[in-house]
């Protein structure tokens, strides 16, 4: 992972991941996703990250989008 990425979101359930970063994608803000979630017994996580440049701004999008 580069050392410049930052974590802006975490969710259980890929379908909320995708909306977040599809909203992102929306203003212009680039993603990346690692899926954690083990596929045999689906524990874990999926986590959403974005560059530093843009994590002031990504977290901002997310807290009003969030449900």
């Amino acid at each position: 992972m580069e050392e410049n990425m930052r974590e802006v979101y975490t969710a259980d359930k890929m379908y909320r991941v995708e909306m977040m970063q599809q909203m992102l994608a929306d203003h212009k803000i680039e993603c990346f996703v690692l899926n954690q979630k083990g596929s045999g017994l689906l524990l874990g996580e999926i986590r959403l990250f974005v560059d530093e440049k843009d994590e002031k701004k990504a977290l901002e999008l997310i807290s009003k989008h969030d449900m």
